[in-house]
């Protein structure tokens, strides 16, 4: 669910809102994979432990557990916006995070492929055995089928006949 920016503005504290702020498109490009991992731990404890206090709220509400502080919580809304802010923001970095290691994985394929090439070329390649042809010492042997095997108009009747042939069979039942 989006948030508009000045609700999560108001929900987070200073170093919240510029973590979630580099989580945003044009700083998130910029930012080099060290510090995009170290993004994403930082996002993933503050969003662990924005987690752990609205349901620890919760639980204060509801009457499970003891109060932590002066006056036991009588909303949670605020923690679990907070909450939802850097849950958001955590997934704009693990999308850029798994763009990047898509790019990357591509990237080294294609690397891979041109070395190959580039190796395949540079081998030597194989003995084959010619075909039979006239050299020295050999008799030249006559193809006395010459050039076509088979006339292709034959091809072309024998193909359609079988056709035709289906097509009745098919058509009996």
């Amino acid at each position: 669910m989006a948030q508009a920016r000045r609700l999560e503005l108001r929900l987070l504290d200073a170093e919240e809102k510029e973590l979630v702020e580099a989580s945003r498109h044009p700083q998130l490009a910029d930012c080099p994979d060290t510090e995009l991992t170290a993004l994403q731990r930082n996002l993933r404890n503050r969003r662990d432990r924005a987690r752990d206090i609205a349901s620890r709220q919760r639980r204060e509400m509801r009457g499970k557990v003891a109060p932590s502080g002066a006056r036991p919580a009588a909303d949670n809304a605020g923690s679990r916006e907070k909450f939802a802010a850097l849950s958001a923001a955590l997934q704009r970095v693990n999308a850029e995070v798994a763009r990047r290691k898509r790019l990357s994985a591509r990237a080294e394929l294609r690397d891979n492929a041109e070395k190959a090439l580039s190796l395949r070329r540079a081998a030597k390649r194989p003995v084959r055995p010619t075909s039979r042809r006239a050299k020295k010492g050999m008799r030249s042997v006559p193809n006395e089928r010459g050039p076509d095997l088979v006339n292709p108009m034959e091809v072309g009747r024998v193909s359609q006949f079988v056709k035709d042939g289906q097509a009745r069979r098919d058509n009996r039942s």
